[in-house]
């Protein structure tokens, strides 16, 4: 099978597309054809090793295992042994496990893994959107979000911001998006119900207070957006922020009860995917899509990722659907 393979660390010019062996399945294990994938911060992460501590997971000099991908759709190609949940052909969609293998034409599972029957009448590369709907809504189940509470999303135009900004408004909570000038009608779009161009004037500054303030670019700080909080209100950022202050907050917030930091650590799972799958068929969720990128050319979606300027998904069409 085809592979994008990074035998290193480094920037996109490293990546290789080669072929590989193609997996096979385990009992217990489905192999699906990929159809469609994305590049997100978490790949381009991975690619360069970053933040320098991940590398005693990922390999101290080389990467342990050298394909990236963490969205997936695609159709099952083959089943394992005592495999009951699922036949040959479904279109499922899901994460692979520690984010890894995407990037190629097939990729095995566990049946039990973060994979469900695909939401139904969605072509592929609508639907690789678990990534940003997982960090998000990890999140926001950390918050306890509910009706009647007030949340600022700081980058709201992202995968997770973009999701955050959908599920926090199926939670029913009362949304502040704030996105540079480009973004205001897709924050609008999405449901929230007030924005804020952060390039016209400072966030920090408005007169108004939140439950819940989530940076989802990991690009500001509690100390710049603590004015903002309600007297019991909580922080969180998806970075790890200057001098890796934000988790450092949250441990001291937690032995010290004030809970006014969070930096909950995601884990990946089928109930997920099939939350994710049950919101996209009542029309409470889709994707943003901002570019798609054949297979062959990967690296260039890396670079784009790179720049920090995508809104929603880069998605690449490992195999595109005719």
């Amino acid at each position: 099978m085809k592979a994008v393979v990074n035998e290193r660390y480094g920037s996109p010019d490293i990546l290789d597309i080669r072929e590989i062996a193609a997996p096979k399945p385990n009992p217990g294990e489905i192999l699906i054809k990929v159809h469609a994938t994305t590049v997100g911060r978490t790949d381009s992460c991975a690619l360069r090793a970053h933040p320098f501590f991940v590398r005693p997971y990922t390999g101290l000099l080389r990467p342990k295992r050298t394909v990236l991908g963490l969205d997936f759709a695609g159709t099952i190609e083959a089943v394992g042994k005592d495999v009951s949940k699922f036949t040959q052909g479904d279109r499922v969609f899901g994460l692979t496990p520690g984010g890894y293998g995407a990037h190629a034409e097939y990729v095995c599972l566990s049946e039990n893994g973060a994979v469900s029957a695909m939401p139904s009448g969605k072509p592929f590369h609508e639907v690789v959107v678990c990534e940003g709907a997982w960090y998000a809504d990890t999140y926001l189940k950390k918050f306890n979000l509910k009706p009647g509470h007030k949340i600022l999303i700081y980058g709201a135009s992202g995968a997770i911001g973009t999701s955050a900004v959908q599920l926090s408004k199926f939670y029913g909570a009362e949304v502040t998006a704030v996105v540079s000038t480009p973004h205001l009608e897709l924050a609008r779009h999405l449901g929230a119900d007030h924005v804020i161009d952060y390039t016209a004037e400072d966030f920090v500054q408005i007169d108004e207070s939140f439950d819940f303030v989530l940076d989802a670019v990991g690009k500001t700080s509690f100390f710049q957006c603590r004015q903002l909080l309600k007297p019991e209100g909580v922080f969180a950022a998806t970075d790890l922020g200057l001098w890796w202050h934000i988790p450092i907050l949250a441990i001291w917030s937690s032995l010290t009860g004030s809970g006014r930091v969070v930096f909950p650590t995601p884990h990946s799972s089928q109930s997920i995917v099939e939350f994710l799958k049950a919101r996209i068929e009542a029309g409470e969720f889709h994707a943003v899509i901002d570019r798609k990128y054949l297979l062959r050319d990967i690296a260039d979606a890396y670079r784009y990722v790179e720049t920090e300027q995508k809104a929603g998904i880069v998605v690449i069409e490992v195999m595109p659907e005719t």
